[in-house]
């Protein structure tokens, strides 16, 4: 079977963590900031890890070897 070929859009947005879960920025942060409340711009810093569901998929179809 040959290699599998990583989505190189998923190469930057997304990351493996040492227990293989999958690490993610937070989504709405790139622009019409002014309109967003404090908390949410605070709360939003930083990544988190992808819900279950989403990471199945990210490893599967985006990241077949995890880089």
């Amino acid at each position: 079977m040959p290699k599998l070929k990583t989505k190189s859009s998923a190469k930057g947005r997304f990351r493996l963590s040492a227990k293989g879960k999958v690490k993610r920025n937070y989504a709405g942060k790139r622009h019409f900031m002014r309109r967003r409340p404090q908390k949410m711009i605070r709360s939003a810093r930083g990544t988190t890890i992808a819900s279950a569901p989403d990471a199945k998929i990210i490893k599967r179809n985006f990241l077949p070897y995890g880089f």
